[in-house]
């Protein structure tokens, strides 16, 4: 397993019309390293966005797709995707705060 600090674990936020749904639950969709776990990912959203407290991560693998161009094939790199569920009393996380 990699030696992943923090601000390694977290690629980016996952926009989508679901994602934005689940927001009101406080729900939050993130692409996260493919090597990092459910803790790092608690530790990295705890310390990344101040005020913020984790409830509980889910995190969900998808293979790479497979892809042809003419003749060749290949495939598309492994995606790791985690929804964190934050506490009632937590704080929102600011750059969902504008969409």
């Amino acid at each position: 397993m990699a030696d992943l600090k923090y601000y390694d674990v977290i690629l980016k936020p996952i926009v989508t019309e679901k994602s934005m749904g689940m927001m009101e639950a406080k729900k939050y969709t993130f692409s996260v390293h493919p090597d990092a776990t459910k803790s790092q990912v608690k530790e990295a959203v705890e310390k990344m966005f101040a005020g913020t407290k984790v409830a509980k991560v889910n995190t969900m693998n998808q293979d790479g797709k497979t892809r042809r161009r003419g003749n060749a094939v290949g495939k598309t790199s492994k995606v790791k995707k985690a929804i964190v569920q934050l506490t009632a009393d937590s704080a929102e996380i600011e750059i969902f705060s504008g969409l």
